[in-house]
């Protein structure tokens, strides 16, 4: 059309099929860190970050030209709670650059500025913004607004965040709070589904393949990603999940584990198996990709080929790397609180510590949890493990993380469960 095209990405540019050359669009200017000879340093930027640079630097070159000589310059730093949430949303690594945009959205957000959408959507999820955090983004702003974009109108998420008016913004964000129900129910019927699937592929943790492919006709494309990571999270398998879209093609969602990189892994399947993958994309932890109808045992196939080339025995192992045990003194509300105060997320993940404990007491809270009361250094503590149902052995060594728990206005310092393995009973 004559049209001048920038184009914002952080994704790996695709290579060609036949000669492995990176094909990048004939725009006018790309802006993208990862595309061949960028020299900006940090290569995690999400989408949200690339476009708040560009904004940065059109801003400049506006000032170079003198456009802001009778005008006041526009403050770009009112965007940084929407550069925060969705760097966080997005998974991409936290890298010292992240962490700066991240920490500086939060320093807003804490203070009481932020966009309207923004407030409106803590609201909705019952969070403080006060005490807001990186989690408060991946587990309670982020599924809210992307809802809309799995089950309904994406631009109901968008019109949340743009609003100035705080009586629409509350108006979206309960929209978004109820589509986000339907969402988790979706889920929730997927994974039941999915669950019946793993039983027939894999009976045991042990029998499972190198990597997971399901499909079945009832699954929702909306929501495929998020029962693939379920399902990664469960067998540590490289896991695409594919749903049939209006179009009668497959379209997946795939997650991975550290040591195979899930969109390099999709390169070397379309290059064994031509013309299987109508298109693809995506990151070392994420991905998606487009099927021919009928491709599905193909593409686990040729995918599950990948995956046995590319891990080892200790890959396929879980392994969760902790800091030690936690020394006495430290074990103390003002640690828990600094601890709450900085940046964790994807390749920055808080401290996790690691101790014996004898399990003293424990019953299941919500059907879902499990609520122990254990003995830690010789002291009674409490602690909570999210999801677990089955009961721990009486001795364990326990990986945890320190939080602060508030019921009825009151502070009490307690463990949170990442793992547990028996042990011999302390003497």
């Amino acid at each position: 059309l004559g049209l001048q095209v920038l184009v914002t990405d952080h994704h790996l540019p695709a290579a060609g099929a036949q000669d492995g050359t990176v094909r990048l669009p004939e725009a006018d200017v790309i802006v993208n860190p990862n595309q061949p000879g960028c020299g900006f340093a940090s290569k995690a930027l999400a989408g949200v970050g690339v476009m708040f640079y560009v904004l940065l630097a059109t801003r400049a070159e506006m000032r170079r030209r003198g456009v802001f000589d009778a005008a006041p310059l526009p403050r770009l730093d009112r965007l940084l709670e929407l550069v925060a949430l969705g760097t966080v949303a997005d998974v991409v690594k936290l890298d010292a650059n992240n962490r700066r945009l991240v920490a500086q959205g939060l320093q807003r957000i804490r203070s009481g500025r932020m966009q309207p959408g923004v407030a409106a959507l803590f609201t909705v999820a019952g969070r403080d913004p006060a005490r807001a955090g990186a989690f408060d983004f991946g587990f309670a702003l982020g599924p809210r607004r992307n809802a809309a974009g799995r089950l309904a109108d994406m631009t109901l998420g968008i019109e949340c965040l743009r609003t100035d008016d705080p009586a629409r913004a509350a108006e979206l964000a309960q929209l978004l709070d109820g589509i986000n129900r339907e969402r988790r129910s979706v889920e929730a019927g997927m994974r039941d589904l999915a669950e019946v699937a793993l039983q027939r592929l894999a009976p045991s943790p042990d029998s499972a393949p190198a990597a997971v492919t399901l499909f079945d006709e009832t699954f929702h494309e909306g929501v495929v990603g998020i029962v693939a990571g379920r399902v990664k999270e469960q067998l540590h398998r490289p896991t695409f999940v594919f749903a049939r879209g209006a179009d009668g093609q497959l379209k997946g969602s795939g997650r991975s584990i550290p040591g195979f990189h899930l969109r390099d892994a999709l390169d070397l399947v379309s290059k064994r198996e031509p013309g299987l993958l109508q298109r693809f994309g995506g990151h070392a932890m994420a991905a998606g990709c487009t099927l021919r109808p009928d491709g599905v045992a193909a593409f686990g196939a040729a995918l599950e080929a990948v995956a046995r080339e590319w891990l080892d025995a200790a890959t396929l192992t879980r392994t969760l790397r902790t800091d030690g045990p936690l020394p006495l003194q430290w074990f103390t509300a003002e640690t828990a609180a600094l601890l709450d105060a900085q940046v964790w997320g994807q390749g920055f993940e808080p401290p996790v510590f690691c101790d014996p404990v004898t399990v003293v007491h424990q019953r299941l809270v919500g059907e879902k949890h499990m609520k122990l009361r254990v003995m830690h250094q010789g002291q009674p503590r409490d602690a909570i493990w999210f999801g677990r149902t089955e009961p721990l052995p009486g001795a364990v060594q326990m990986a945890w993380r320190l939080a602060l728990d508030e019921w009825n206005g009151q502070q009490r310092v307690q463990m949170v469960v990442e793992a547990a393995v028996e042990a011999a009973p302390s003497s």
